[in-house]
């Protein structure tokens, strides 16, 4: 009768250390559903920002166009380069967790920022355009959405830290990867220039 009393009490323990770990999994599981969708709304905010500027970058572009007509070049370079950051923001947009996707946009952001930079120092060399009332417009509009997106983009940045912090705790570390829980990539400025949002005085 005691061993069979043994028995009963084993399975009872085997079985309530089972249930403990299927409540953690599930309990894992959960938190990394909830931080994974805030870091994923929080690139939602980026990217109404990051629709915003692309399409001021053409209006910027095509009214320069009549002052810059020897810099056909510029021109072109910054809509190439706007098409490229668009089209990897859509990537990202699509899945903000996807390091791959993440690591092209940051790189084609650069590239359009470096671009920018050029065709904003090349713009001050032309009076006329300095003072075009549209362009100016345009510019603020652009400085003021250039700020929006930094502010988005430190609010994306910790909600993915949370995430990552969360998933390579232990013991949740052990089921993350098994539970499609991957590492989310920061969106960090590597070149120094593009750490600033792009400053347009025509004052």
């Amino acid at each position: 009768m005691l061993s069979a009393f043994g028995g009963a009490t084993g399975m009872i323990v085997i079985f309530a250390g089972v249930a403990l770990l299927v409540l953690f999994v599930i309990l894992t599981y959960n938190g990394l559903v909830a931080l994974r969708n805030q870091f994923k709304n929080a690139w939602a905010q980026i990217d109404v920002q990051l629709k915003r500027r692309y399409d001021l970058i053409p209006n910027l572009v095509e009214t320069a166009k009549a002052f810059l007509q020897h810099e056909r070049e510029t021109l072109t370079a910054v809509i190439a380069a706007r098409n490229a950051a668009a089209h990897a923001s859509q990537r990202v947009a699509a899945d903000p967790g996807n390091t791959q996707a993440m690591g092209a946009f940051v790189a084609a952001e650069t590239a359009l920022s470096g671009s920018m930079g050029r065709f904003f120092g090349l713009s001050e060399a032309y009076p006329d355009l300095k003072g075009n009332a549209n362009m100016t417009q345009l510019s603020e509009e652009l400085t003021s959405t250039e700020n929006k997106i930094s502010f988005a983009r430190q609010a994306f940045n910790d909600a993915v830290m949370r995430y990552n912090i969360k998933r390579e705790k232990f013991p949740a570390v052990v089921f993350a990867g098994m539970l499609g829980f991957h590492h989310a990539n920061l969106f960090e400025v590597t070149n120094p220039v593009e750490r600033e949002a792009v400053r347009v005085s025509f004052k």
